[in-house]
């Protein structure tokens, strides 16, 4: 369910560190999160991409967060890429990747509305990155993918192997990688207000994002959001 990433598509990274972000990344695409039109964002290694300021924070809290932090978590937790893993990210308009988005992003749509037709997208991936105070080597990947047509944005998220939901600063085992406050997954509208949270997120039913779907494919759930204003989501499907 990933797309791909990594140096051979023109992927940059962050720094193989604790609690780290990417530098302020200027959009080519305005981007619209809840009704809000954003120009910038940070890859922040805790599994968060955020708009208008970093959030290096490891401890995932529950939606929604006080304090005016928009921000989309395919898996925020405690990642700890000095033991393992990179951070990848890269924007782009490549025609491939716009069709095939478009194509993935289709069931997302409700009946009658015109089909996506994305002109830009953000890819962030998460490649095999381990948890902070870990003794083993249990690792996650997982993605999250913007797409734009100028006007209605959606966001994808994509998980591959998820072996562990906790660091040990969150009370987690360090030879299991679970327990504790398990990760967080969802959207923070920044308005303090309106959210969505990913179901199963904060306990450990986190780790089975990667077979469960709102669309019907394993692994990936799709979001319009740039008028999200839910904050209870479209029902799983099988």
């Amino acid at each position: 369910v990933l797309y791909a990433f990594g140096p051979g598509v023109g992927d940059e990274a962050t720094y193989h560190e604790d609690d780290g972000t990417s530098p302020e990344i200027f959009l080519q695409e305005k981007f619209s999160f809840f009704g809000r039109a954003h120009h910038s964002l940070y890859v922040n290694n805790n599994g968060v991409v955020s708009f208008g300021m970093m959030v290096p924070e490891f401890t995932p809290q529950p939606f929604p967060l006080p304090g005016h932090r928009p921000f989309v978590a395919p898996y925020w937790a405690d990642v700890d890429t000095r033991l393992g893993g990179d951070v990848f990210y890269r924007q782009s308009r490549d025609p491939q990747l716009l069709a095939r988005l478009a194509q993935d992003l289709a069931p997302a749509v409700p009946p009658g509305d015109p089909p996506p037709q994305p002109t830009w997208a953000f890819v962030a991936t998460w490649d095999r990155v381990a948890y902070f105070g870990a003794a083993s080597d249990k690792v996650n990947t997982f993605q999250a993918v913007l797409a734009s047509d100028g006007v209605t944005c959606f966001v994808l998220l994509n998980y591959g192997d998820l072996q562990w939901t906790t660091g040990i600063a969150n009370q987690g085992d360090p030879h299991t990688g679970l327990g504790g406050i398990p990760a967080q997954a969802g959207f923070n509208s920044g308005d303090d207000v309106h959210y969505y949270n990913v179901p199963g997120s904060r306990t450990p039913a986190v780790q089975s994002l990667s077979h469960r779907s709102n669309l019907g494919v394993p692994g990936r759930w799709a979001f319009r959001v740039d008028h999200f204003k839910a904050t209870e989501g479209p029902p799983e499907t099988p």
